[in-house]
């Protein structure tokens, strides 16, 4: 099945009504105090973590999308409910985080999102919806459509005006728990240095999806996750929805080796293997995959 223009835009509509809709429930939560469990997942914390409040919203965000899915023979793969296969046998399927960064959710602070993201069986992210629920923010993208930030269309500043701007470095839990955190800062601030930024900041604290978006945002920027044997990494639907909108925005999405995101691995929905890289400055990506610890 191939899936036209109009098709795709779409199911990006579903998306949009089904991610609102989640974040309408989720916001709900925000001076609740929710019971959290652990669940099977990575090597940290912040994948083994569930609440009420992800089960609802995935819920919700099935329903909401089972008639495109039946209309198009789509596929389905959710955080909550695991991998069914569909995504090898399907021509496409979304890929579905109820609640990205839900351990800044348990703690009432931002940094947590739904995303929503189609895929083809190849890996290829071909639309991306992220609702941030503490803000209302509404990011989306599809393919060769470019990307939009509150029904606005959404692009880059151009590299004339960023001068003077400081570089913004979005850094999530796991790497600010690495005995070479600091190191790597000293580092970076060599390396807004070297660019022509104006200094280094830094954001924290927020799931894999807000921290794509804080990068879009912040230009320059930049987020990534180094390669590791361990299971972990964050998984595709942390990255799926966010590649997206980093391609229609002319950013650079890909491992930390430059090569394309493997959004449909076949032995894992785990990115551990050869990392992530997101920037807005394509002159970041060599300095980046130069670093090693």
């Amino acid at each position: 099945m191939h899936l036209s223009p109009n098709d795709l835009q779409y199911l990006s509509e579903c998306a949009i009504n089904a991610a609102k809709n989640a974040g309408e429930l989720i916001a709900a939560y925000a001076d609740k105090k929710v019971e959290v469990r652990i669940k099977e997942g990575g090597d940290n914390l912040a994948s083994q973590v569930v609440t009420e409040a992800d089960l609802r919203s995935e819920a919700m965000i099935v329903e909401a999308l089972q008639p495109g899915c039946e209309k198009f023979e789509l596929g389905l793969l959710t955080e909550e409910r695991g991998d069914d296969g569909s995504r090898f046998n399907k021509d496409y399927f979304w890929c579905v985080d109820p609640i990205d960064g839900t351990l800044s959710f348990i703690e009432g602070v931002p940094g947590y999102a739904v995303s929503i993201a189609l895929l083809s069986r190849a890996g290829e992210a071909l639309l991306g919806v992220i609702c941030d629920p503490l803000t209302k923010t509404l990011y989306s993208a599809v393919k060769g459509q470019g990307a939009m930030r509150n029904g606005e269309p959404w692009s880059l500043p151009a590299a004339s005006s960023l001068a003077g701007r400081p570089l913004t470095l979005v850094c999530d839990r796991s790497l600010e728990e690495q005995p070479y955190y600091h190191q790597l800062l000293e580092r970076f601030e060599a390396i807004a240095e070297r660019t022509g930024a104006s200094g280094l900041r830094t954001l924290h604290k927020g799931g894999a999806v807000m921290n794509g978006c804080w990068v879009l945002e912040n230009p320059p920027g930049c987020y990534f996750k180094f390669p590791k044997p361990q299971k972990g990494g964050g998984s595709v639907w942390d990255f799926a929805a966010i590649a997206c909108l980093f391609h229609e925005m002319g950013a650079v999405a890909t491992d930390f080796y430059g090569q394309p995101l493997d959004l449909n691995r076949a032995d894992s929905t785990f990115m551990n293997r050869n990392g992530v890289l997101f920037t807005t400055d394509q002159a970041l990506v060599a300095e980046i995959e130069g670093l090693q610890v």
